[in-house]
């Protein structure tokens, strides 16, 4: 046969690829678009890309919630630079800091965003309970020049007493501070009046212990308590509350407050994020409602400790208002 009567013999295209082969580009996007516009070196120094410049499974997970969070806290923080004049660093103080992942991109990505060069446009402080980690980022920020950040071997509940923090905070951060972890930046926030909070829970254990406790005692008095009748709804409406009266809490002093995802669900489970602005005004019908709900939930116990700015001697009896209480000093941001 004439092969030049017959074109498709001389004229194939290219062999499709193979499924492995297709998985394999779709890969190389994602960790491509997950790097994009970072130091491939700083990235190689936190260890979280390979020598080969490639990223594991674990890694990959890691990246994507930080990088959510640095994309989610960016835009109101440059704001704020600009609303304070653009000429003082802010202070940023990140509990249970671990490894550093979040300070060290939020740093590198700030610095470059804000058009600082050579001047500090953030001031990055990373707590942290183990001492070899707390070195290491020292170590990383010292090979990097990054002289705006600074690491310390504390624990968070001791934080806000310490002298070795600023007196006043611009933004507190806590990437799953695990349990209690969480409330003790929430509190270094109120102390420091922190115009920006940025919480992401993890392992909410106390509530939910509490509930635990009191079962028995609850499903004789209330039909509310089959709400936590069986071990797996006692866990998750422990989590619940724990973030709600969380987010009421911060009403109660002076913060707009919002709730949002911070990730997909197929990558992390620990995925609510709640932010907080600093407002002029105290919310009393949030405090109201807080301690209303602890009562609810026999958890009232738990009010002095976990909650120690309200006032837990008041009756919370009072009709419901929207009446909101100013606090001296603030100002609208």
């Amino acid at each position: 046969m004439n092969s030049s009567k017959n074109p498709s013999a001389n004229q194939r295209g290219p062999h499709p690829k193979s499924s492995k082969a297709l998985a394999k580009e779709q890969v190389l996007r994602e960790e491509l678009a997950l790097i994009e516009g970072q130091s491939e070196g700083l990235l190689k120094a936190l260890h979280i890309l390979t020598r080969e410049g490639r990223l594991n499974q674990d890694a990959k997970r890691k990246l994507k919630q930080v990088n959510h969070l640095v994309q989610l806290m960016s835009a109101p923080m440059l704001k704020l630079h600009e609303e304070l004049g653009g000429e003082k660093a802010l202070s940023v103080v990140d509990h249970g800091a671990g490894k550093s992942y979040l300070g060290f991109i939020l740093y590198d990505r700030f610095q470059k965003e804000s058009h600082a060069q050579d001047d500090l446009a953030l001031e990055v402080y990373g707590l942290e309970m183990r001492a070899e980690l707390v070195e290491r980022s020292r170590q990383t920020a010292q090979e990097w020049g990054f002289k705006g950040m600074h690491f310390l071997h504390i624990d968070t509940q001791d934080a806000k007493d310490t002298a070795l923090l600023p007196a006043q905070v611009d933004v507190v951060t806590a990437l799953h501070a695990c349990d209690t972890a969480s409330d003790d930046a929430i509190e270094f926030a109120l102390a420091k009046r922190a115009r920006l909070v940025f919480i992401v829970p993890c392992c909410q254990a106390e509530f939910a212990s509490a509930l635990r406790q009191t079962k028995a005692l609850s499903l004789s008095q209330s039909p509310l308590a089959e709400l936590w009748r069986h071990p797996l709804h006692t866990r998750e409406l422990g989590s619940q509350l724990t973030n709600v009266m969380r987010c009421l809490y911060l009403q109660s002093q002076g913060y707009q407050v919002s709730v949002t995802e911070l990730v997909g669900w197929e990558h992390s489970l620990k995925n609510e994020l709640i932010v907080a602005k600093l407002t002029s005004q105290k919310s009393r019908t949030a405090a109201r409602r807080l301690k209303q709900l602890m009562g609810e939930f026999g958890l009232s116990a738990l009010g002095p400790k976990r909650f120690p700015a309200l006032d837990w001697s008041e009756s919370t009896g009072s009709p419901e208002s929207d009446e909101m209480e100013p606090e001296h000093g603030l100002q609208e941001s």
